[in-house]
């Protein structure tokens, strides 16, 4: 018959191994797989260096040895998150868009008529398009596009021009009826709609010309939207024809 531990030191015991079991499993989470929390806190670790390193030093210059010692962590862990360079550029434009687009709970769609709509929009998105880190990856894009064409398709594939196309081209259909626009017609002008609100105080910004103060970007917002609105009635109202390159 096995004699009874006295109450205290029995207590004592059990408390002893249950801390000999905690202890024992914080080491295998340690040394073993992280925990889901662990886990995004190291890829967005791996991402904070990436992107470092890609608006610093460029796509061509950036290698997964660098990115992997700068970010801490060996070459195994990162290849378990990524692929290769280019599923990573992705990951960081991907990044990079979430951080600048407006949050869910700002509404792009906010006025009464389709002017004051879109006057929003365009401070929405010019406020978006100047940000440090988007004019950042536009300037490494345009440096290393050539020698690595899939860099464009990789920034165009996770951005947002395709979202916002839709989106103003859905509002010309709403706001003009009348004008029966072909989803192609209304591609084509909502693309227009971005190059003229984005383009020029981008470049400006980028060093060809002053950067625009706050209260230009607004005006020059406001008189985008204007003329925009002017071509639009008149190229919808002009006869529908057939394009040529004559």
């Amino acid at each position: 018959m096995v004699p009874k531990l006295p109450t205290d030191l029995a207590a004592t015991r059990i408390v002893g191994a249950e801390k000999r079991r905690r202890m024992a499993a914080r080491a295998v989470r340690r040394g073993g797989r992280p925990s889901r929390d662990q886990s995004l806190k190291l890829r967005d670790r791996i991402l904070e260096a990436a992107t470092a390193s890609f608006l610093t030093e460029g796509y061509g210059a950036t290698s997964i040895e660098a990115v992997a010692s700068r970010a801490g962590v060996s070459k195994r862990t990162f290849y378990h998150r990524f692929d290769d360079k280019a599923s990573l550029f992705a990951a960081v434009v991907h990044r990079i868009i979430e951080q600048i687009r407006p949050p869910p709970s700002v509404p792009l769609l906010e006025g009464a008529t389709l002017q004051e709509i879109l006057t929003r929009l365009a401070r929405l998105i010019l406020h978006a398009a100047l940000t440090p880190e988007a004019i950042a990856l536009h300037r490494l894009v345009t440096a290393e596009s050539q020698r690595f064409p899939n860099l464009v398709r990789a920034v165009y594939e996770q951005g947002w021009s395709q979202e916002a196309t839709a989106l103003i081209g859905d509002l010309l259909a709403r706001h003009m009826p009348d004008a029966n626009l072909t989803p192609e017609l209304r591609a084509f002008a909502a693309a227009q709609f971005l190059t003229l609100v984005v383009s020029l105080p981008q470049r400006r910004l980028m060093g060809f010309g002053l950067p625009m103060t706050s209260r230009e970007l607004e005006v020059w917002g406001d008189d985008a939207v204007s003329l925009f609105l002017s071509g639009c009635r008149g190229l919808f109202a002009a006869p529908t024809r057939k394009r040529t390159t004559e």
